[in-house]
């Protein structure tokens, strides 16, 4: 740890105000604080990299998305509503913030955790599970809501003084958007999460993925996030665009070395892709799907190029109608 005068913090930042806030309460203090944003496909640090702008609060984005798969296939405190892992998930987040105090020298770790303002993951308990399954039991500091919690190791060696943090708790916003002012701080993103953990559909589709799949590829999660997809009796994969937006989102997601990318020529129509490719046999049936949900008339064969680890082709094929997979969408 450091042992020079000045006092040196390294907070999770997810670019909300809370994170704002526990950071520029330090800093008022004359602690030098710095952030790190931790990605994955899940989560990404846009709204982190907008604060650190807008603050001058330097910013470190480590992708911390391999170790995150071996915590979320089987967290121990389980999941929330959905896919979300939240007490373990924080839990890593600090282990991995806390290997980077230690190289880098900071004295301490903080966020800004607010006691209550979330009933699972953020009442007393809860806290205290992250601290202790953290590895860094003592060092983490939640400058809103100190007040209300034990008090920690900087508290303690008087390196933060304590009567000058906070005591917030509870749902409401009303006391961190009074500090907001006072601090001048004007353009923060609403409260409502990013974490696509914890939303129904991607997270039915990640149960699929992990269910068929033992290993995978960053790619295959940004996936989840576009197009209808589909899981047919013989285990293949389809993911059809909704628009022109998603069908450039697939595209950009596409493995030429392993995946099948079918689109219909010269009429409007969807982008369709088949992770990891198939049989002829579904093949066929897929790019019939595809011109079924395409602009071209009905009993009307029309041009569809394939393109697949082997290369590039043409076919021609009737289009069929997209209710025939009807049984088989994720939702």
């Amino acid at each position: 740890m450091k042992t020079s005068k000045k006092i040196s913090a390294l907070g999770l930042c997810s670019g909300g105000l809370d994170s704002i806030l526990s950071a520029l309460v330090l800093r008022k203090q004359g602690i030098n604080v710095e952030w790190v944003s931790f990605e994955t496909p899940f989560f990404p640090s846009d709204n982190a990299r907008k604060a650190s702008r807008e603050t001058g609060v330097p910013l470190m984005v480590r992708n911390i998305t391999p170790v995150y798969l071996e915590m979320l296939k089987n967290p121990r405190c389980g999941y929330g509503r959905y896919m979300n892992p939240c007490m373990d998930c924080h839990a890593l987040m600090f282990r991995c913030a806390g290997e980077i105090m230690k190289e880098r020298g900071f004295h301490f770790l903080f966020s800004g955790e607010v006691m209550g303002q979330r009933p699972m993951s953020q009442t007393k308990p809860s806290l205290r599970y992250v601290e202790k399954h953290s590895g860094f039991d003592g060092h983490i500091l939640r400058p809103l809501s100190a007040l209300r919690l034990p008090e920690t190791i900087p508290e303690k060696k008087g390196w933060v003084k304590r009567e000058l943090l906070s005591d917030m708790a509870g749902r409401s916003r009303k006391p961190q958007m009074e500090l907001a002012r006072e601090f001048g701080v004007r353009d923060y993103p609403a409260p409502a999460g990013g974490c696509l953990l914890t939303d129904k559909g991607y997270s039915n589709r990640l149960r699929d993925l992990f269910a068929h799949q033992e290993t995978y590829g960053e790619n295959e999660f940004h996936l989840l996030k576009y197009g209808r997809h589909f899981r047919l009796e013989n285990g293949t994969k389809l993911i059809i665009g909704r628009n022109k937006k998603e069908n450039d989102h697939i595209v950009s997601y596409y493995r030429p070395d392993r995946d099948i990318l079918v689109n219909v020529k010269n009429f409007p129509g969807p982008v369709l892709l088949i992770p990891r490719g198939t049989d002829r046999d579904t093949l066929a049936l897929a790019a019939s799907v595809c011109t079924g949900y395409s602009k071209v008339p009905a009993d009307t064969s029309a041009e569809l190029m394939v393109i697949g680890p082997e290369g590039r082709e043409f076919v021609q094929m009737k289009g069929i109608s997209p209710d025939i997979l009807r049984p088989f969408l994720i939702t």
